[in-house]
């Protein structure tokens, strides 16, 4: 069985045909985040480890880490953070030390800039994923190396100078000619992790049946692991968390066996809550006294105030469960365990203190 091992200081995760589905969180992340980009502008990483923190909560195996950052303040009175190759390099460091500070999950080092990718080799602790390669010549020279050097596991993504193809067949070859060069650096099949990219399905209606036919095709005829960036299936459409969550499990079933994607389930904030309550008011509704915002958005089906797993961890959960891969179902009675409520800690069933009575 392919296994690819990803390792922290003192955690393992495993990407494998016999495993559970790795969840790689992508919260860490400056694109099109706005205000994390201007606080890693100020050097303020405070929300990247809060990040960091809830989505390992939220149950996320490996942490991916972006320094895809714009510094655009920086940029006016300094030209060099216009490159790219300037400004990633320190940064990945940065945010690879301070997510080392709270948390040992095992990382994925996310970078189009090969001098991030080697700072964030040299920062990380263990053996991280490295992310990525894609079939170009060039980016092939410049980073199976590093892979080699480092000794350690790489997401492949299939397409190369020709850039990304819309035939199945086409990145198939793609991720089998990078499977082939890596072999040639003496990097071997169960440390390559191909990414078969996801097409949108809003533009274009064979996407889901060509990301699973392609998974089968690369677990079969290559033997390697698979990843992919989970949400683009539902790009543009209404309702995305619905197509991911058959989305995951079925490509589960047609053997992807990873996917990068946020685990979290993203908390109500204050401006939603006081809508609701007003629109409540407005109809003449009257809430009792010191009703608390947590309990009132799970009154009205909003979520809830506070990060937690999202619907596609419980598919995966599900189908984890479902394809024998929690044995017992341990994992997933876990997942659907309630916490207590407050001043209700230790007691048992339905808020009694000590356990199952018995009967006379």
């Amino acid at each position: 069985m392919t296994r690819t091992i990803v390792e922290s200081k003192t955690k393992t995760a495993i990407i494998g045909f016999d495993q559970p589905f790795c969840v790689i969180g992508e919260r860490i992340n400056p694109t099109g985040r706005k205000i994390l980009n201007e606080e890693l502008e100020r050097g303020d990483f405070s929300r990247v480890q809060a990040d960091a923190l809830a989505q390992v909560a939220a149950g996320a195996n490996i942490l991916d880490i972006n320094s895809g950052a714009v510094f655009s303040n920086k940029m006016a009175e300094d030209p060099r953070y216009a490159d790219n190759n300037f400004v990633e390099p320190t940064l990945m460091k940065q945010l690879i030390e301070c997510v080392q500070a709270v948390t040992d999950s095992p990382l994925c080092i996310d970078s189009s800039v090969p001098g991030a990718l080697e700072n964030g080799l040299a920062a990380a602790q263990g053996r991280p994923l490295l992310n990525s390669v894609t079939g170009e010549e060039e980016r092939m020279e410049l980073v199976l190396p590093l892979v080699k050097k480092y000794n350690v596991p790489v997401v492949a993504i299939s397409n190369d100078d020709t850039g990304i193809s819309e035939d199945p067949d086409v990145r198939f070859a793609v991720a089998k000619k990078i499977v082939q060069r890596a072999a040639d650096f003496g990097i071997p099949a169960h440390d390559i992790v191909v990414d078969p990219l996801v097409m949108p399905i809003g533009a274009m209606a064979t996407a889901g049946h060509q990301v699973f036919t392609l998974v089968r095709r690369l677990r079969e005829e290559l033997g390697v692991n698979t990843t992919c960036g989970a949400s683009n299936i539902s790009f543009g459409l209404p309702n995305r968390h619905g197509i991911n969550n058959a989305f995951l499990p079925m490509a589960m079933g047609a053997g992807m066996t990873s996917a990068i994607m946020n685990p979290i389930a993203l908390p109500v904030g204050p401006k939603a809550i006081a809508e609701k309550r007003a629109e409540i008011e407005a109809a003449g509704i009257i809430l009792p006294e010191g009703l608390d915002d947590e309990t009132f958005v799970t009154l009205f089906g909003m979520g809830s105030t506070l990060p937690r797993p999202g619907k596609e961890m419980e598919a995966i959960r599900a189908a984890n469960f479902l394809m024998n891969q929690d044995d017992g179902g341990g994992a997933w009675i876990a997942f659907n365990r309630q916490p207590p409520k407050a001043g209700q800690e230790g007691r048992g069933r339905e808020g009694r203190t000590g356990g199952r009575r018995r009967r006379g």
